[in-house]
């Protein structure tokens, strides 16, 4: 038999299938095994069998060993390779990475083996006991204690008595030792809870729209807090007792045991979590639950839609519009296409849901292409949380030069003398964003990165927040001398520093990428906050979305339009979704909600929309804007990137490419809208230097992104890496 074999290579000029002798192993397809592979072994996945090779026979190496008892690779992700590599251009040995966990690669982890010691069925206790003397006390008490127990760890057997009188009782056949697997559980000290609520007519009139549309997918449209996750947990027990798995996705790790919480008091240990804050065993054991069909259910952010699951009955996508189920780094693929291969390929339901669905999905659903269930009210119809624009060039103008309205102060005094929770966002971490001269105007930068260093009060230091570079604090102007260093910007530990001096009695919570880099980072604040720990909970965009807090009753938004100016033509859509999600935290429950907005620009339609909690006026006006200006989903943004360490080889990648790519818009001029070479805003990102080619093309003009992606990946050598992405998200 031959088994036709991807080797773990992720380069252009081996990506291509090998023919191996499987030399009399039981291989599958989908097997993982060892090759020979130059002078080199290595891993590879058996993606197809056959009887003969079109290569000599004598020319075929043999393989060298089997990794696993069962195949790795189901059929379905072979299938789903194949769509990936036709649609996105990816190298096979990339796309099979994502369905393996990392730590299976070269057997960095593997399964966690316990030994353990159990009775000898036929022992007879008495005779084994007369058999020890009196004197071995510690020999007789571990075999007394294994007659009550039955079955042990050895090590804790051990812990209790010797060494040496257990391995007494085992010489003797007393007790027998075996192997077991013992899984490493993640958030094990997380107990699952049910809110047992009676479904709304609005959820049972959902649920029934969804089982009775014959459209693959649907996009539930609902407010903050209208039980979204509950027609979720819904849609996956039916698929879970009609015989099938389910997989569900949250933008955010830090949303995942909120999440798995509720499905472990629906479903025990019939679910899993895929997301890479595991630790490698933890990944590696979850992986194989789901695999072997130990767990029907996968939770986790946007790897977890590769999860090994057969016969799914549902996928679904919660706060689809957010822009984590884009991948930005090699390999890079959107979370929808993928979901919807695996929907197609299963015949099963694809459901989105968003309280804010990005634009492009909300036109496809309005336009008939999605089924869309609208949840127009919150479950306890409590009404939305009333919104104070705080205007801050008035506040600027009276000489507040704080971080904080005098709107916001007024109802954080409010909020904290009630014994209620507030919620302060802030998308910016750090003390201040950058540290500037007084003198001469000089910007502190990052060696490695063409952008500014942010200041961090932990530890007195400037840190890139691109590349992670840290920095002493300047003492002194490196161009001029002058000690005159000022604190440009605020961020989140500015913020917490300043309401310790505004309300020193209140409890004060961070959570952003600095105070959750330790593992199960996010759910220890999550937790303190839940249990009433704090008071104030400042954050990122890590707390905008997806938690449900009872107690909240404020949400404080700083710098509300600080998004609104990006370069980007998603800033506007952005800004609405960051502000309706962060302010739906509020008054879900108990007092009404409050939330102040704080802005220099309140007169943008796009706050006013916010404030008003007006999708469906705020969509209608981009939307137009979009058709307009021909931006997506009216056009398809491309950019082809070149990254280089020395930058004249970059210049000369991107000479190539722009030759090639100008070769095609003179033949396909009709299908190009824009079209630019340049430099990069971010000029140089983690020591490399990029370049990049711009353009907008027909969006009907699929042919012609094939043929950007063939002339342009070639192109990328040791010297130059060079990519293309499809509407990227940052255009940084």
């Amino acid at each position: 038999m031959i088994a036709e074999v991807i080797v773990d290579i992720a380069h252009s000029e081996v990506d291509k299938v090998f023919d191996y002798d499987c030399g009399g192993l039981d291989v599958s397809v989908g097997s993982r095994v060892i090759v020979p592979f130059g002078k080199m072994k290595i891993e590879g996945v058996v993606i197809a069998l056959k009887q003969t090779s079109e290569y000599r026979a004598n020319g075929i190496k043999k393989i060298i060993r089997l990794l696993d008892s069962a195949p790795a690779i189901t059929k379905e992700c072979i299938e789903l390779l194949s769509f990936m590599r036709e649609k996105y251009h990816l190298t096979k040995a990339s796309i099979l990475r994502l369905f393996l966990p990392t730590e299976m690669r070269k057997g960095k982890v593997r399964e966690k083996l316990v030994t353990f010691v159990t009775v000898n069925t036929d022992l007879d206790f008495e005779s084994a006991l007369s058999s020890i003397p009196q004197r071995s006390k510690s020999e007789r008490g571990a075999l007394e204690f294994m007659r009550d127990v039955k079955t042990c760890k050895i090590a804790e057997l051990k812990s209790k008595f010797t060494n040496d009188s257990v391995n007494r009782l085992v010489e003797k056949g007393y007790l027998k030792k075996e192997e077991k697997r013992e899984n490493r559980t993640p958030y094990s000290s997380l107990e699952g809870y049910s809110k047992n609520v009676e479904l709304t007519d609005e959820q049972k009139n959902a649920i029934a729209s969804i089982e009775a549309t014959d459209k693959r997918v649907t996009l539930i449209h609902g407010v903050t807090g209208s039980g979204k996750t509950v027609v979720y947990l819904r849609l996956i027990r039916e698929a879970v007792e009609s015989g099938k798995t389910a997989i569900m996705l949250v933008p955010e790790i830090s949303l995942t045991p909120q999440m798995f919480r509720q499905l472990k008091a629906e479903f025990g240990d019939n679910a899993a979590i895929l997301h890479s804050g595991l630790s490698a065993g933890e990944k590696f054991d979850e992986w194989w639950r789901l695999r072997s069909g130990e767990a029907k259910i996968a939770v986790g952010a946007r790897s977890a839609i590769f999860a090994p699951l057969e016969n799914l009955g549902v996928i679904i996508i919660d706060e689809e519009h957010d822009g984590s189920y884009t991948s930005e780094s090699n390999p890079r693929y959107f979370t929808f296409d993928v979901a919807k291969f695996r929907a197609d390929y299963n015949d099963c339901k694809l459901v989105l849901g968003s309280a804010t669905p990005s634009v492009e999905t909300y036109l496809r659903a309005k336009e008939g292409a999605f089924n869309l269930v609208k949840l127009p009210h919150r479950i306890n119809k409590k009404p939305l949380p009333e919104m104070i624009i705080a205007d801050m060039r008035t506040e600027v103008r009276r000489g507040n030069d704080s971080a904080f309205s005098s709107a916001l102060v007024s109802e954080l005094e409010d909020c904290l003398k009630k014994g209620n929770q507030a919620i302060i966002f802030l998308n910016r971490r750090g003390y201040s964003q950058h540290v500037v001269c007084r003198e001469c105007g000089y910007v502190a930068k990052c060696e490695n990165c063409d952008v500014a260093l942010n200041y961090h009060s932990v530890g007195n230091v400037l840190k890139c927040h691109y590349c992670g570079a840290t920095y002493k604090m300047l003492t002194a102007c490196p161009d001029c001398g002058s000690i005159h260093i000022n604190y440009v910007g605020t961020g989140t530990q500015k913020v917490v520093a300043e309401l310790k001096k505004r309300f020193p009695s209140a409890r004060i919570l961070r959570m952003d990428n600095d105070t959750t880099q330790n593992k199960e980072g996010h759910l220890k604040i999550l937790e303190q906050f839940s249990r009433h720990e704090a008071d104030i909970l400042v954050g990122t965009q890590m707390i905008a979305k997806g938690h449900d807090f009872p107690s909240v009753t404020l949400v404080g938004i700083l710098d509300a339009d600080m998004s609104l100016f990006f370069s980007d033509y998603r800033s506007g859509e952005r800004t609405f979704q960051l502000i309706t999600q962060v302010a739906g935290r509020s008054g879900r429950a108990g007092d009404k909600g409050v939330v102040v907005l704080q802005t220099y620009n309140p007169d943008n339609p796009v706050l006013r929309f916010a404030t008003k909690y007006d999708y469906e006026g705020f969509f209608e006006r981009e939307i137009s804007l979009r058709k307009t200006t021909s931006y997506p989903p009216y056009a398809t943004i491309v950019r082809v990137m070149v990254e280089s360490d020395d930058e004249e080889k970059g210049v000369e990648a991107l000479r190539k490419v722009y030759e090639g790519l100008s070769a095609l818009k003179k033949r396909e001029s009709d299908a190009f809208l824009f079209f630019n070479k340049m430099k990069s805003p971010i000029k140089r990102l983690k020591n490399k230097f990029r370049f990049q080619v711009l353009m907008r093309i027909d969006y009907k003009r699929e042919d012609v992104l094939n043929q950007i992606y063939e002339l342009s990946l070639p192109v990328s050598d040791k010297n130059a890496l060079v990519y293309v992405e499809i509407n990227p998200g940052n255009l940084s």
